[in-house]
């Protein structure tokens, strides 16, 4: 009694998943893998916002560059004692000092200063563009499963449609006594499984449709529908070496600790410049408080570097560019590793998938009717048609899997050399 329950229960969802699947179907956006990424890089918000950083990293470059502002400063006096007046200086009486001064910096600081800005923009630059490499890695996976999901969706589809029919014309030849209750339940277990599996599929489904509307920012009642290339790609000759070189010029992880080591050279530099005084150079003009009546002055000041040297942000500067110089190398490792692994995984899937496969699925597909049309005429026995069922399902789901598995092996690679090695 339990079992039956469970089964209409599954049944019961399985039906509201596909008319909920159905009435989706009029906002489905058919779209390949080149349009998806031109619509990801137009309307990610992610990215967007992390331009915004680029552009306000380049903004204090141009800040670096600007000179120190003049200093003009004056001291007059408030109440004259003669005339009684407030700000009173006329007849020449009362005091008035003026003075006007300007900061030049010494030892080349704000071209140093420029360089560090510089290299800090870079740093956001590859941090855009490394935002971007794995944005676009997680839409080309995800665009790949649920492709796959799809596909698998078809297999269980076609299944379920099969078994559906079986158990409707067992049921009828059970009720007029000529099939056993045994091979009824065993036809409606299998039917069980199947709806089970598709509930599964349509559930694997859904999570990967939000991940992909958020990816693409598309509208939230639509219905994203992968289309990919199915067939074996051609056989691309990789050279290890020649992509680890490839890697290294692309990678935006791997420029982006290039630009932090030149940026924490360049702030050793700029910290020791700050080490030496800047010179201010000043005019001066003073009215009744001099030995002159109206004193003209030229004023030159720098401060005596006899206690801070700027010892301690030196040496922390030349730590910083021995972790940079590590991180850098340690980062290298990485790469070459990533690059090798990468490019075995894709040789292996490479072998799996091929043309023959195809040839296999066909004549798979065509065993597939032929064995049905025999179970109806009683050619084979039940067990033996249960049996094929369950090779088939498991058998056409695995290629579907080595499919989506080279796909993946493609967006590895890509990713690993940061750029297109192959088109998916």
């Amino acid at each position: 009694m339990f079992k039956i329950k469970t089964l209409l229960f599954l049944c019961v969802v399985f039906l509201c998943c596909n008319e909920n699947r159905a009435s989706a179907q009029t906002d489905t956006l058919k779209i390949n893998f080149q349009d998806a990424e031109k619509q990801f890089l137009e309307n990610n918000l992610s990215l967007l916002a992390q331009k915004y950083n680029v552009e306000a990293s380049k903004a204090l470059i141009q800040q670096a560059k600007l000179w120190d502002n003049p200093v003009l400063s004056t001291d007059q006096n408030i109440w004259d004692g003669g005339s009684k007046k407030f700000f009173y200086h006329g007849n020449n009486s009362g005091q008035v000092f003026v003075q006007l001064s300007q900061v030049f910096a010494t030892a080349g600081k704000r071209g140093k200063q420029v360089k560090v800005a510089e290299d800090d923009a870079k740093v956001q630059e590859a941090a855009f563009a490394d935002l971007m490499r794995n944005l676009r890695y997680n839409l080309q996976l995800d665009f790949s499963q649920l492709a796959t999901l799809n596909a698998q969706e078809k297999v269980y589809q076609n299944e379920i449609s099969s078994a559906t029919n079986l158990v409707a014309a067992i049921q009828k030849s059970f009720d007029a006594g000529n099939t056993s209750m045994k091979d009824l339940i065993r036809l409606k277990a299998l039917l069980f499984g199947l709806q089970n599996d598709m509930v599964e599929n349509n559930r694997q489904v859904n999570d990967l449709q939000t991940e992909l509307k958020t990816l693409l920012q598309t509208k939230e009642t639509a219905f994203v529908y992968p289309l990919i290339n199915d067939k074996p790609v051609e056989n691309v000759t990789l050279d290890v070496a020649a992509l680890i070189e490839q890697a290294k010029t692309n990678r935006p992880d791997y420029l982006s600790n290039q630009y932090q080591l030149s940026s924490a050279t360049h702030n050793l530099a700029y910290q020791k410049a700050l080490a030496v005084p800047d010179v201010t150079i000043g005019a001066a003009y003073d009215q009744n408080s001099s030995y002159a009546r109206n004193y003209y002055g030229l004023q030159i000041g720098l401060p005596l570097p006899l206690f801070n040297r700027n010892q301690g942000n030196i040496k922390s500067a030349k730590y910083n560019i021995q972790s940079q110089e590590t991180t850098l190398k340690q980062n290298e490792l990485q790469l070459k590793n990533d690059v090798v692994a990468a490019v075995n995984q894709y040789k292996l899937n490479q072998q799996l998938f091929s043309t023959q496969q195809l040839e296999f699925n066909e004549q798979y597909d065509k065993l597939f009717s032929s064995m049905l049309k025999s179970f109806q005429q009683r050619q084979i026995s039940l067990i033996e048609f249960v049996d094929f069922f369950d090779t088939y399902k498991d058998t056409k789901l695995k290629i579907l899997q080595q499919q989506y598995n080279l796909q993946k092996a493609i967006a590895d690679l890509n990713f690993a050399t940061g750029t297109t090695i192959i088109k998916s």
